[in-house]
């Protein structure tokens, strides 16, 4: 049996599709939870593998492989958005709040305030699901996920998306989240799993309005709105979104936020892998 961590976003749909629901393998057993509670998962072996944040591959690289999955994008991401009233230089010292569900974004704020843009602000956390931290006195907010896509920013004020800022700076595509495997799971079974994800992300390909559907009213948005939304993101890891994630975790180590690696360990190319039949 392979545990496979599943985010309850919206944005994992695209290569977990056909894993959820009666198109699930039998001998995959899918672990739904936040991004935060997904790494602290495959941290502690209480599952096999998952889309973890990108940070976390960094953290633990010795203990992971990667497979060629990521949810990435190059520009624009709309779902990682910091909103805030006035402009990011001006919160120098002023309270901006962190979501408790996101570990790679809120790496990715901190390196472009402090490194572009050059404050430090007060970082206080929060859950997203529950609260809104404008009603304690925070000056900007990081939303993350399907709640950034649904949420409508307050009066006078606007949102940066963190996808954007980091393209206008360094040029290269934004990885937030991996394919990551415990290097202690079996290489047949770790196969046999890139071959499934493989398999579902062509799947998806083929149903895509058909899911939009299905999954848009639990989401809280538009069909429309969703499959723009997944159509706008890279699920490939292409050796561009590689660089940038080895970019990251360069700026990432020098603010303390991880060990600093010099080269990515991703499981060669899954050529022999076969369509699945229904039901299998």
């Amino acid at each position: 049996m392979i545990r496979l961590g599943h985010i309850d976003y919206s944005n994992c749909v695209p290569v977990h599709a056909r894993l959820l629901g009666e198109e699930a393998p039998p001998d995959v057993q899918v672990v739904r939870g936040l991004p935060t509670q997904l790494n602290r998962a495959l941290a502690e072996g209480r599952i096999d593998a998952a889309p973890c944040s990108s940070i976390e591959y960094a953290r633990h690289a010795t203990d992971y492989q990667l497979l060629p999955f990521t949810i990435a994008s190059r520009g624009p991401v709309q779902s990682i958005l910091l909103e805030l009233a006035s402009s990011p230089q001006a919160l120098a010292g002023l309270r901006v709040g962190l979501p408790t569900a996101s570990a790679t974004s809120v790496v990715l704020l901190r390196i472009l305030l402090e490194r572009r843009y050059g404050v430090r602000p007060s970082y206080v956390s929060f859950d997203q699901a529950v609260e809104d931290p404008f009603d304690t006195g925070c000056a900007a907010a990081l939303f993350i996920g399907d709640v950034a896509l649904r949420r409508v920013p307050g009066a006078g004020r606007h949102v940066l998306d963190l996808g954007r800022e980091w393209f206008a700076w360094t040029g290269l595509p934004f990885a937030f989240a991996l394919w990551q495997v415990r290097r202690a799971l079996g290489t047949a079974e770790r196969d046999r799993l890139g071959c499934l994800l493989q398999d579902s992300r062509a799947w998806f390909l083929e149903h895509r309005q058909e899911l939009a559907d299905q999954y848009a009213p639990g989401f809280g948005l538009d069909p429309g709105r969703l499959l723009r939304y997944w159509d706008s993101l890279v699920y490939e890891l292409t050796p561009e979104i590689q660089a940038g994630l080895l970019r990251f975790v360069q700026l990432a180590a020098e603010l303390g936020e991880a060990p600093l690696i010099e080269f990515l360990d991703v499981a060669e190319a899954l050529t022999e892998c076969k369509p699945r039949a229904r039901g299998s």
